[in-house]
């Protein structure tokens, strides 16, 4: 008995310590990236684009749109999403292969504004230092602008104004249903649903879209159908 109280005691020591090195490296890295240039400098130099778009100037079905099919708690938890992290977990395990990310849409946030794409430990750890930060500083409002402003939709389009204008030539409140579930997809992976690259991808891509916003009660079924 005394010898499984010791494992238990050293495994939590390791974990605690574990812990404490992946903070530390995040917190150090997260410090040199916000010494190149603040956190309000790099908001402020977003929202002052001219290509900035409001979330009251964005079309209420690419909002849900996006939330439904990159986050769909997004406006009931906070920086990170426990639930979300765990059924992401248990899909992969069940089929043996990276299915389903657990990303909240402020973590997407804290890469893109602040990070590289690149992998690494470190940036992971900073990244949800950033994640924690922006949930203080910024509404759930504010955070989706700065998402939906900096994701990159392929064709040389960054920001949803761009890529609105670009593949329809419409501002991001006129666009309909079947735009709108369209465009959300495509930051999954620019270089393959861009629909003027890959139609077909593009168009299964909007399925799984709108199944999501059928699913958490956004659209009907009807409706759904009626983009496909």
């Amino acid at each position: 008995m005394k010898f499984i109280k010791k494992i238990i005691i050293f495994v939590i020591i390791v974990v605690i310590l574990a812990i404490a090195y992946f903070v530390k490296i995040g917190y150090d890295y997260y410090k040199e990236v916000l010494n190149e240039k603040s956190f309000d400098d790099r908001i402020a130099e977003i929202r002052n684009s001219e290509k900035f778009v409001k979330y009251g100037d964005l079309a209420d079905n690419y909002i849900n749109a996006v939330v439904a099919v990159e986050d769909h708690r997004f406006f009931k938890h906070g920086a990170i999403d426990p639930i979300s992290i765990a059924r992401a977990i248990h899909i992969n395990f069940s089929n043996k292969e990276l299915i389903e990310g657990g990303s909240t849409i402020t973590q997407q946030v804290a890469k893109n504004v602040f990070f590289t794409q690149e992998e690494t430990l470190k940036r992971k750890s900073a990244e949800l230092l950033a994640s924690i930060e922006l949930e203080q500083k910024c509404s759930k409002e504010e955070i989706f602008e700065l998402y939906v402003n900096t994701s990159y939709f392929g064709s040389g389009y960054y920001g949803i104004k761009s890529a609105s204008n670009g593949y329809y030539k419409k501002e991001p409140k006129d666009l309909n249903l079947d735009e709108s579930s369209m465009l959300a997809g495509v930051p999954n992976a620019p270089s393959v649903y861009a629909p003027t690259k890959n139609p077909d991808l593009a168009r299964e891509r909007q399925k799984h879209v709108l199944r999501k916003m059928v699913e958490y009660g956004y659209i009907t079924q009807e409706e759904s159908n009626s983009c496909q």
